[in-house]
């Protein structure tokens, strides 16, 4: 019994999984291609509402990964989503984040405010919080201040770390503590471990029983564990082997492996299901 027997398809993370910073994690693409050539549906979802969906596949092309963008599933759509919830279409909306953020949500039929439009009066009926490098005080200070005026507040996700080639640096999650700090408000968080994003991913590959492969148990094995899908954790990011057994029932996967290679390895999955054969 291998994986390839129990599922019909696997969503990967990225970070820290595919790839950290600009380069592949070694075995990462070839494993990806190898399930893609067997004929098993392949999608990717990530909390990174920086990069447009064909950006991300472009990158995954470059690192020999087999990607559209219609197999890319991320959280900045959801988020903007998720503002429809909060305030009607045509409502002015604070974007803090990357330029594609900002486009989806002016196509969404809402007006877009930028930092400068903020610093010169303008009025945000929302603020939707996504991440880019590029954010400094001067966007937290004006998201602040519109959330403490009554502003609606979006998070695309609120990942507290992200993995990089030098290490491990703040994620989105980060600087939304610090306009949670700034304002004792709580945002609606779009992506994962929200179920949503999984649903979507599931529905649209047209995959009954996916395999769910991250490296974060509070994002992808939380939001897998939400959707009702198995999961793996991979030891080539965030989390590790003692973070999943200390984990709570629903932080828990349902397998650990040391990199995306175990999935088109032929090892048993029963030997590296959680609290099973392998340690």
């Amino acid at each position: 019994m291998t994986f390839r027997d129990l599922y019909d398809g696997f969503l990967f993370d990225l970070d820290g999984v595919v790839y950290a910073g600009q380069g592949a994690i070694p075995g990462a693409a070839e494993a990806i291609s190898e399930l893609k050539v067997s004929g098993f549906g392949i999608g990717f979802v990530t909390n990174n509402a920086s990069r447009s969906e064909a950006a991300v596949a472009e990158h995954l092309r470059e690192l020999g990964v087999p990607a559209d963008e219609s197999c890319v599933f991320g959280s900045a759509r959801t988020g903007v989503e998720l503002l429809g919830e909060e305030v009607e279409r045509g409502a002015s909306v604070y974007v803090v984040g990357s330029d594609y953020l900002s486009g989806l949500v002016a196509e969404a039929g809402y007006e877009a405010l930028s930092l400068e439009q903020m610093e010169h009066g303008a009025r945000a009926d929302a603020v939707i919080q996504g991440f880019d490098p590029g954010l400094g005080w001067r966007h937290l200070a004006a998201a602040s201040y519109a959330i403490a005026g009554g502003a609606a507040w979006v998070a695309t996700n609120k990942d507290a770390t992200i993995p990089r080639a030098e290490g491990i640096a703040p994620g989105n999650g980060a600087l939304v503590g610090t306009v949670e700090t700034a304002t004792g408000r709580m945002p609606a968080v779009g992506g994962k471990p929200q179920a949503p994003i999984f649903e979507r991913a599931q529905r649209e590959l047209g995959l009954e029983r996916p395999l769910m492969c991250g490296d974060r148990l509070d994002t992808d094995i939380a939001g897998a564990n939400a959707a009702g899908i198995d999961s793996a954790l991979v030891l080539t990011g965030i989390d590790g082997r003692q973070d999943a057994e200390r984990a709570e029932t629903g932080l828990r996967p349902t397998y650990v492996v040391d990199s995306l290679t175990a999935l088109v390895s032929g090892d048993d999955p029963e030997r590296l299901r959680l609290g099973g054969g392998e340690q």
